[in-house]
């Protein structure tokens, strides 16, 4: 299974400013579908839009004989044989992860579901970056979850009247994949990368470091939470460069070894800690 996930290096002296970059076609991931007639469709969606790498969490079983292959069309003869079965865990500890949702939060209250893009601004955010990608789709019914929403980079959602805003699981990969075409398809004239992401192994060392920092302040557990979702939100958007990263790595440990040694001065003298929450 490894060899299926992106190679990236964690030590800032491998990236040069002279090597050129190469965008990576996205991978789409798709949660404990139901139905193997939808595998099928997004298979299919996948190979008309140039996308040949499919995962699968706790997928039903494909029978070659079965619904899925027959709604394939020709993504039967290499995307759907070589759908590889995986975990979210391993999807978000090696892919810059985009959560795809029909339900949407209405302002920045609603942490999990806010802010969002629709697929044409996904589209333009991605192309410019250079980053190992994957699309999360959720289940037929219940879509994803604010647990597994929260572990990924940023959300996606597709405008639909808001009387029935859900889409049937193949029809809402469909157009996701068809509006990322100009990624993907050989045929488009593409601008050059401007951005290459940082590994995500470095994003992820960030989120432990930052989760440290926001312990060591004496934050609530439920702000400490929702902070850290804030700042993957915020890096999920702003694709950090693998300088940057390193650059705020060494700022939050800093700033955490401070406020530990200052937490243990006033233990040792016996003075009142700083004010907290």
């Amino acid at each position: 299974m490894s060899d299926g996930w992106p190679e990236g290096s964690t030590d800032e002296e491998d990236a040069t400013d002279d090597e050129p970059t190469t965008r990576r076609t996205p991978v789409v991931v798709v949660v404990e579908p139901e139905t193997p007639g939808n595998v099928g469709t997004i298979a299919r969606a996948m190979k008309n839009f140039g996308l040949d790498d499919l995962k699968l969490v706790d997928p039903p079983e494909l029978a070659e004989d079965g619904e899925a292959y027959g709604f394939a069309g020709h993504a039967r003869e290499d995307v759907l044989p070589n759908a590889e079965e995986v975990t979210l865990e391993e999807v978000t500890a090696n892919y810059h992860t985009v959560g795809t949702t029909a339900i949407t939060g209405e302002d920045d209250r609603s942490h999990e579901r806010f802010p969002f893009k629709t697929p044409v601004e996904l589209r333009e955010s991605l192309e410019t970056v250079d980053a190992p990608t994957a699309i999360v789709f959720g289940r037929e019914g219940r879509g994803l979850n604010n647990d597994e929403l929260s572990q990924l980079d940023e959300v996606c959602s597709i405008p639909a009247a808001a009387d029935y805003p859900v889409l049937n699981l193949g029809q809402a990969a469909t157009v996701v994949l068809y509006e990322l075409r100009d990624l993907t398809v050989e045929e488009t004239q593409l601008p050059d990368t401007a951005v290459t992401r940082a590994p995500e192994a470095d994003v992820e060392r960030f989120h432990e470091y930052f989760g440290s920092f926001l312990e060591a302040t004496g934050q609530r557990t439920h702000r400490r939470e929702k902070n850290a979702l804030l700042m993957r939100r915020l890096l999920g958007r702003a694709h950090p460069t693998e300088r940057e990263v390193h650059s705020l790595l060494g700022t939050i440990r800093k700033a955490t070894t401070k406020l530990e040694h200052a937490d243990y001065l006033a233990a040792k003298h016996d003075e009142p800690a700083y004010p907290r929450e």
